[in-house]
């Protein structure tokens, strides 16, 4: 499971360091894509493969859209052994990722915000709505 949130700074040719902690759960190769709220979304291969599938269950008439979001913008990624990985320049643009970024877990992925992203999102928490949201599911 993915917890916490971690600042880097991502470098001129791209990279960003993946924390520690995290490394052990991604594995070898994982899969970078881009996310609804204008992050990145990673996951391991064994989650990127049951995310995809709910995917691929929807009738194509709903899944299209979907997919062509997911997979057109999805790239397989390792991490070097600095504890880095290359995040392609058009998964970038999309995030705005430029200079410090944040990654964070989200349970059984982690997300990758820019800094300006990531700050705007935490501004839109709100403990009531939150607390609504989870009385709705029954947490």
């Amino acid at each position: 499971m993915f917890l916490g949130e971690f600042k880097y700074t991502i470098d001129a040719k791209g990279r960003i360091f993946i924390p520690a902690k995290f490394r052990e759960s991604l594995g070898e190769k994982f899969v970078v894509t881009r996310g609804i709220d204008l992050c990145l979304s990673v996951y391991p291969e064994e989650e990127w493969e049951k995310y995809t599938a709910r995917i691929n269950d929807l009738p194509a008439s709903q899944a299209r859209r979907i997919r062509r979001f997911v997979y057109a913008g999805a790239c397989e990624s390792e991490v070097d052994s600095h504890g880095r990985t290359v995040i392609p320049q058009n998964l970038r643009e999309y995030a705005g990722i430029d200079g410090d970024v944040y990654i964070t877990g989200a349970g059984s992925y982690i997300e990758i915000w820019s800094a300006d992203g990531w700050e705007n999102e935490r501004k839109l928490e709100s403990s009531d709505e939150i607390a609504t949201l989870m009385e709705q599911l029954g947490c």
